[in-house]
């Protein structure tokens, strides 16, 4: 498939032409596959020239003599995959030194989140600017014709004025939700997504488990992957998940970390004012690609996806990947939690933006009533922010009001 078939213009693409601009060196973290490749070098390929890591001879001069390899692929240079040569990170920071006031000499990209930033952060600390490129979002995918919207219209869309265009069809959506957002399966009509989906999670094992943890049992790691995915959008016990496992809390903990830092789940932690009190609480986990998910779930057909045991686990995590991708896109930490009180209230996500706590329900349902609200409102009661305002996200075909404080926002606007 060619490159032109599936290639959307990405959200992330203004801020990452703005870190170029600020930074002397912008690194691209996110998950194989997810398109940073394709994407610095639609964005600085006449600008720059490329040097891929992944080929063996380059690696190696990269190893044994990274100064003479920057020669080679002298500055403004692309360098793919910089995990495999931590060295040369070393090697870029005397030339970033020499060289000050000009910026974006280097554009660098990773899949490994573990090795890539413990080597930026020791070579790298202060000359560069660090974003991640996940899998495509809904809005990445549905715009056929390259032109995603902007960031600002992207986050004004949510929590302002309706700026979507036309909405997708059931079957369309349905699509989108079982083969996810990783561009080969979601853009290739001819792919076998299963089967793409399949042969991502065992490369995925063999490659970055492997290199990441010493993992004695592949076997056990792949019970793990498919009970998490049960668990998804659940609070999430270490200890529970590990005596089912029959490993122990540590190792599960281990475990988690590689997926977390390899950008394929996230956790969302309860909302509380004292920060600390947040981390010592059980957070969520919830997967980042719904593909993913659709597949670790045992799911084999695109109408699944909406229907069944499994539907609203799934629903629910790709509201939230949505909500991430927000975020994202803009550089920053998701600022996304979830509430729960001792009396049983409880909201699935509350999103902090311009000084407020926005709360968001999701929900599978194309007809939504003010009584999916209710805990929304619930929350705006309890809230000392008297002019604020909630959303359901959910199945309905357009926005609109379903009380007066809250909005029922169609999955494929956020």
């Amino acid at each position: 498939m060619s490159e032109e078939t599936w290639y959307r213009q990405r959200a992330l693409t203004p801020m990452l032409e703005r870190a170029a601009r600020t930074f002397s060196a912008v690194v691209l973290t996110g998950p194989r596959q997810s398109g940073k490749t394709t994407l610095v070098r639609r964005v600085f390929g006449a600008t720059h020239s490329y040097c891929s890591l992944d080929d063996l001879a380059v690696r190696q001069q990269a190893i044994d003599d990274p100064a003479l390899l920057l020669q080679r692929f002298p500055p403004p240079v692309i360098i793919d995959e910089i995990q495999n040569a931590p060295d040369l990170l070393h090697a870029i920071k005397v030339d970033i030194d020499a060289n000050r006031r000009k910026k974006g000499r280097f554009v660098l990209t990773g899949s490994q989140h573990f090795q890539l930033m413990q080597g930026v952060t020791e070579s790298l600390a202060g000359r560069t600017a660090v974003l991640s490129l996940l899998s495509f979002s809904l809005s990445e995918a549905l715009s056929k014709d390259g032109a995603a919207g902007s960031l600002d219209d992207m986050w004004a869309g949510l929590f302002g004025e309706n700026t979507s265009g036309a909405a997708p069809s059931l079957a369309e959506l349905q699509g989108l939700l079982f083969k996810g957002g990783f561009p080969e399966p979601a853009c290739g009509e001819a792919t076998d997504a299963r089967l793409w989906l399949s042969s991502y999670v065992q490369t995925y094992l063999e490659r970055d488990v492997r290199s990441i943890r010493q993992v004695g049992d592949l076997g056990d790691f792949r019970r793990f992957l498919f009970l998490l995915a049960s668990r998804a959008g659940c609070l999430l016990n270490l200890a529970e998940l590990g005596r089912d496992l029959g490993l122990t809390g540590k190792t599960v903990g281990s475990w988690l970390s590689v997926l977390e830092a390899s950008g394929q789940i996230a956790f969302l932690r309860p909302h509380f004012s004292n920060v600390g009190k947040r981390l010592v609480k059980h957070p969520k986990v919830y997967f980042l690609d719904s593909g993913v998910l659709s597949y670790l779930l045992g799911l084999t057909r695109p109408e699944e996806t909406l229907q069944g045991i499994a539907a609203g686990a799934l629903f629910e995590n790709a509201v939230y990947g949505q909500l991430h991708r927000l975020f994202s896109n803009r550089g920053e930490s998701p600022r996304v939690h979830f509430w729960r009180t001792a009396l049983g209230d409880e909201v699935d996500f509350l999103v902090e933006t311009n000084g407020r706590l926005v709360p968001v329900e999701a929900k599978l349902t194309a007809t939504p009533v003010p009584a999916h609200a209710a805990q929304v409102e619930r929350f705006l009661d309890l809230s000392k922010d008297r002019s604020g305002k909630g959303m359901v996200v959910c199945m309905a075909k357009e926005r609109f009001p379903l009380t007066r404080r809250v909005d029922a926002v169609p999955l494929w606007e956020v």
